[in-house]
């Protein structure tokens, strides 16, 4: 694969941006990883992982030990500056707004390195216009604007196979203008399998928050049906089982929330920005938000029960912490909202959540040894709590499955 040794520096070693340096430093290209954590560098720079994601680790090592990738704590004078930093929510008149300083800052520190022919790519999820105010910042330094390329490309990856898909998903890319679109799709074709699409930067912006409030209104649609059907005494799973033997029907499963930090946060960037135009969007915003208050409320009401029969006060088991299945992030995670309005609740509560080895917040427990429980709690299917026997284990206590761990 042709690399033409152009040097990239990715901004940020997140989830996102640690696999994808790790992936295009193995495929020849000198790479600079740039965090603010000297931790998060240190660890790099070690040959080491600080996140959980299948064969991260070997990728990462290979390139630390070919010096194909290095850390550091700000950028390097680069050919290719790709900014994969945090996106997160701010409240302005109650209403989820995004926050871009994370993205403005990571563009404000590599303005005085651009010279001409360099490509700047923002991934991170952005509202629309966020792009353009990029170029805006670019163009109030001495850098020819006209030679400089810049696009907004977003991942569209699912944790738990970020390589795979980084290579073999279709990617989108927007640039300012038609030359930005060009010379970015170009570097993103040497190492994408998928289809690299071209198009203008705010609807690549616009694309990224629809994909991803599509799958927040469908997941929406479940969680309220699993409260419906609770109230109606009726099997969600089985329900949805029937329903799907429709040829026009696929209805997810529902769970304890949404979590992580792109469905459960973009439709926000759409709803803040368009406020009377997004009702629909705002509304499933609004279900999945409250689903883990009323998980809480069933536990509760379990707890009550319980206590009443042993005259003590039950301890609860909660399986699982991370926003999805077999990962180690909890970012807006609703079972880590559950556990923590428990706790506030004065409900005695031990967490097991196997990918990760200690928290700051909860006090953690084998699954093993939470099984001495009086109520055993699932909120995420990790595939610690699927086998036979840990099934067959769960089912001997009380219990609540909030996932479908325990379905039919």
């Amino acid at each position: 694969m042709q690399t033409e040794k152009k040097k990239i520096c990715v901004i940020g070693l997140g989830y996102i941006g640690l696999p994808t340096a790790a992936l295009i430093s193995n495929l020849g290209y000198e790479v600079v990883g740039v965090d603010i954590n000297q931790s998060t560098v240190d660890t790099v720079n070690s040959g080491n992982v600080h996140i959980v994601e299948p064969d991260l680790d070997k990728y990462v090592q290979n390139s630390v030990l070919s010096n194909n990738l290095k850390a550091y704590t700000s950028p390097k004078e680069s050919d290719v500056y790709i900014i994969c930093v945090p996106t997160p929510f701010k409240y302005e008149e109650g209403i989820p707004s995004p926050n871009i300083d994370y993205v403005m800052s990571a563009a404000e520190s590599i303005k005085e390195l651009i010279k001409e022919g360099d490509l700047i790519i923002l991934e991170s999820t952005s509202p629309v216009g966020t792009t353009g105010k990029i170029y805006d910042l670019i163009n109030s330094t001495d850098v020819d604007i006209e030679k400089v390329s810049i696009a907004y490309c977003p991942e569209r990856v699912l944790p738990g196979k970020i390589i795979h898909e980084l290579v073999n998903n279709d990617r989108i890319v927007g640039g300012v203008n038609k030359k930005s679109t060009d010379n970015v799709s170009s570097f993103y074709e040497t190492f994408v399998n998928g289809n690299v699409l071209k198009t203008s930067d705010k609807t690549a912006e616009m694309c990224k928050l629809a994909e991803n409030s599509f799958r927040d209104i469908n997941i929406a649609y479940a969680n309220e049906l699993s409260m419906i059907c609770d109230k109606n005494n009726i099997n969600v799973w089985e329900l949805i089982e029937l329903a799907n033997r429709h040829p026009r029907v696929d209805i997810l499963d529902p769970g304890t929330g949404v979590g992580g930090h792109c469905i459960a946060v973009d439709p926000w960037f759409i709803v803040s920005s368009n406020p009377d135009e997004s009702k629909l969007i705002k509304t499933a915003r609004v279900i999945n938000d409250y689903k883990p208050e009323w998980v809480v409320s069933k536990i509760c009401m379990e707890v009550h029960n319980i206590k009443s029969l042993i005259n003590r006060k039950p301890k609860v088991a909660c399986l699982g912490l991370s926003f999805k299945p077999n990962i180690d992030d909890l970012r807006e995670s609703p079972a880590v909202e559950v556990v923590t309005h428990l706790l506030e609740k004065n409900i005695n509560v031990v967490a097991v959540e196997p990918n990760i080895k200690s928290h700051n917040k909860f006090s953690l427990s084998s699954f093993d040894d939470a099984l001495d429980s009086d109520l055993i709690v699932v909120l995420v299917k990790h595939k610690e709590f699927l086998s036979k026997n840990s099934i067959k284990k769960i089912t001997k206590k009380k219990f609540l499955d909030f996932c479908g761990v325990l379905r039919s």
